[in-house]
């Protein structure tokens, strides 16, 4: 497998931006080569009325939540304005969204870990000549979730749960686990590791966080597919967090909107536990620096899992939108550039906040995103 170091993207602390407003392509079919976008693209009263269609996307099953939201929402949208588009999310996880979207399956793709070198250049083949590129719409951070009986909450370091997810920590009474839960009652129990059987942007992401900050204990890299045989699995964030649920000693790892009731651990960070939130996840991106040699629109950066900075949740990832430079279809190309303005929207980003938990994007962000949808040229 072609394993990638995962690219997560700077943003802003929680907050939402005033005086940018929804965004979307303007009415009316574009002439050839032109800018899906641009200064007319942009008006603020959504320019609706004209799409009309399906458009299909696919991918990390993360964000399945907040695209469920915008789905919706920006379908009502669309029909307030006399439009009608019809826009599906299949949430396939994060590998076969990319592979459905560079076969021409379907116009756009959610993933956990951005296009690499050889995806991009793949690309080409399916948008209209141009290659693809990545918008960051979604940050949240992974939540480790257990469930173990009478406990609901831990303090786990870093080279806790590289221990138990490597399988070298077999037991809930483990020292390495009780020295820092002194109050917690834990049982003489089999720990059960659960993690995803697909491929996966959320696994490379854990991983990642496991080999940055605990390399001794987790000697496997960042990876997608999981590389331990063995253990309990799910297919999806759903899969593994109903994996998790159905037992007694389990733990995994899952994005956070989707922990339920399930027990979530406060992870190490310097001298003390942090607990996951949108605000401490975005505090762990919102200085990091876009990554080298990237095209101007493919926006994408890395980040720093091995920061002591308070506050900050580390476990974090950034699901980004791989969209074409350019469609071929006009009508295609059009309900494209719609959807996408209107996720970074600051309506779209309040939506998936209040449907996924999710932080917002940043002002600075923003524009650097509908500078990019702007760019995708139709016809």
């Amino acid at each position: 497998m072609n394993v990638r170091k995962n690219k997560l993207v700077s943003l802003a602390a929680l907050g939402l931006v005033s005086g940018l407003a929804l965004t979307a392509c303007g009415g009316g079919t574009q002439d050839s080569g032109a800018g899906a976008g641009g200064a007319e693209g942009a008006a603020s009263t959504g320019g609706y009325a004209e799409l009309s269609g399906n458009l299909a996307g696919a991918g990390a099953s993360s964000m399945q939540n907040a695209q469920t939201a915008w789905t919706e929402s920006f379908r009502g949208l669309v029909q307030a304005e006399g439009g009608d588009v019809a826009v599906t999310y299949d949430p396939t996880g994060s590998g076969t969204g990319r592979e459905q979207f560079l076969s021409g399956q379907v116009k756009f793709a959610g993933t956990d870990a951005a296009l690499d070198e050889e995806e991009l250049a793949a690309s080409a083949e399916v948008c209209n000549g141009e290659q693809a590129f990545d918008l960051p719409v979604y940050i949240s951070p992974i939540a480790v979730v257990f469930n173990l009986e009478g406990v609901d909450s831990l303090n786990l370091t870093p080279e806790v749960i590289a221990g138990i997810f490597s399988g070298d920590i077999t037991n809930w009474n483990d020292p390495a686990i009780a020295e820092h839960n002194p109050d917690a009652d834990l049982p003489d129990l089999e720990i059960v590791p659960v993690h995803r059987s697909d491929d996966s942007g959320t696994t490379e992401n854990f991983t990642e966080y496991l080999s940055e900050t605990a390399p001794e204990a987790w000697t496997h890299g960042p990876v997608e597919t999981w590389p331990i045989d063995g253990g309990q699995s799910g297919d999806g964030t759903s899969g593994l967090i109903s994996t998790v649920e159905g037992g007694n000693g389990t733990i995994g790892y899952a994005d956070a909107s989707q922990a339920g009731n399930l027990g979530t651990a406060a992870i190490g960070v310097g001298d003390e536990f942090v607990e996951y939130s949108a605000d401490a996840a975005a505090k762990s991106v919102d200085v990091s620096p876009r990554e080298e040699g990237r095209a101007e629109n493919d926006i994408v950066v890395d980040l720093d899992r091995t920061t002591e900075e308070s506050g900050v949740y580390p476990i974090v990832l950034v699901s980004y939108l791989a969209l074409c430079g350019s469609y071929a279809d006009a009508a295609e190309g059009e309900a494209v550039t719609a959807f996408a303005s209107y996720i970074i929207s600051e309506q779209g980003q309040q939506t998936a906040l209040e449907n996924a938990g999710s932080a917002p994007i940043s002002d600075e962000l923003r524009e650097e995103a509908q500078a990019a949808i702007d760019g995708i040229t139709v016809g």
